[in-house]
């Protein structure tokens, strides 16, 4: 072995040591995405309640459904509390039908969530805005077996309350408070009721992020839990949802599989860093000619630029709004973690945040979206407005 090839294998050992070193000892950002997913660890997962569950239930069985309800309740022999759990829930119309014949046979079904569609059991509810330049939240259960104790959040939230109730079926079960600096509550609005169902009971609760990790290991939040959850007949066995969770894994890729291992991640890695040695070293001794490849044609943007000619001759103007629109849409879901079921005040606040836009410019722009779903045909006018609206916040958040 010559002198040069064992300074090469020095070289290589120590750069591998020395990522193996970093990669554990770096310290790594918080994550404040609410994922509210039971195996994270970070702020607004759900790993303390998951695993507190057993000892609030100790009498009955704790399953987790990996499956979307309509098929999970196509079995209409399941019983038990199905407990829903996330930022936003989409209950389609057949879904939400068989949780309705869920109930109705006597079951209990829990929803925590901050955008629901609950249009059906004559529920609706609002966001409570004040003029106060620092809010304080409180929360408190009405039942007096409780007592008159409160529990404080303070994390942004939507502040969702109901604003209308079946007073026939419906009990209020818990309250949202907003004080001021002086601690007055200056508005405040049922946020936890039970509705009635044929023989069994829906439970809504309009603050999810009361269940996650940071809140349940602050203060005195989790006797709040304890409390908001003993409404749940503990003889019913728990069905925790684990499908309809922001945070929830999905492998789309081998390539994520193998970086989702950390064994698997440092043999990718090892395995590059050789493959880079090997082509400097071995280029050095043997040069061989390069031939030109001419490069393929990229015949889908040819193909996306005649689509987009055909709907523009024909001034489907109203079709390529649709489509830019729906892009955009997914662009701040996928791209900026926001949920876009709810568009209001809040919607607004934090996309101007994460994405370095006014809020006034993004209010504009989804008044034009607004005013364009509304009509069946635009003008060519109307499109170019759309455009140069979205165009201005893209450009704009690349430079935040």
């Amino acid at each position: 072995m010559d002198k040069k090839l064992k300074i090469y294998i020095a070289i290589f050992i120590t750069i591998v040591g020395g990522l193996m070193y970093a990669d554990p000892t770096k310290t790594k950002p918080i994550s404040w995405f609410p994922s509210y997913a039971a195996k994270h660890k970070t702020p607004f997962g759900t790993y303390v309640l998951k695993a507190q569950l057993p000892s609030l239930f100790p009498k009955t069985t704790i399953k987790e459904i990996h499956q979307p309800p309509f098929q999970f309740l196509a079995d209409t022999t399941r019983s038990g509390a199905y407990f829903f759990l996330n930022g936003s829930l989409n209950f389609d119309k057949a879904e939400f039908k068989s949780l309705l014949a869920f109930v109705a046979r006597g079951n209990a079904v829990f929803v925590a969530t901050n955008g629901a569609n609950i249009d059906t059991l004559g529920l609706e509810t609002k966001q409570i805005i004040t003029a106060e330049l620092e809010e304080n939240f409180k929360i408190a259960l009405l039942n007096p077996a409780f007592s008159e104790a409160t529990f404080s959040f303070d994390r942004p939230s939507t502040n969702l309350v109901f604003s209308k109730l079946d007073t026939l079926k419906s009990t209020a079960l818990g309250k949202l408070m907003i004080t001021n600096e002086e601690k007055e509550v200056v508005a405040e609005g049922v946020n936890f009721i039970k509705h009635q169902h044929g023989k069994g009971n829906f439970y809504f609760h309009t603050a999810p992020l009361l269940f996650t990790n940071y809140s349940l290991l602050k203060a005195t939040n989790d006797i709040y839990i304890e409390n908001v959850l003993s409404y749940i007949d503990a003889d019913q066995p728990f069905l925790w949802d684990a499908y309809y969770k922001n945070g929830k894994s999905k492998i789309t890729s081998p390539m994520q599989y193998v970086l989702g291992s950390k064994n698997l991640k440092w043999a990718y890695y090892m395995g590059l860093i050789g493959i880079i040695f090997f082509i400097v070293f071995k280029s050095k001794r043997v040069q061989r000619l390069i031939p030109i490849v001419v490069p393929l044609k990229n015949q889908t943007v040819a193909f996306t630029r005649t689509i987009a000619n055909m709907y523009y001759e024909k001034s489907e103007h109203k079709n390529i709004a649709t489509h830019k629109i729906t892009y955009f849409l997914e662009h701040i879901r996928t791209k900026l973690h926001l949920p876009t079921s709810v568009i209001n005040e809040s919607f607004y606040n934090h996309l101007a945040v994460r994405s370095g836009n006014k809020k006034e410019a993004i209010s504009s722009l989804f008044e034009t979206i607004d005013g364009i779903n509304a009509l069946r045909k635009i003008t060519k006018e109307q499109l170019v407005t759309l455009n140069n609206k979205i165009e201005s916040f893209m450009e704009k958040q690349s430079r935040s």
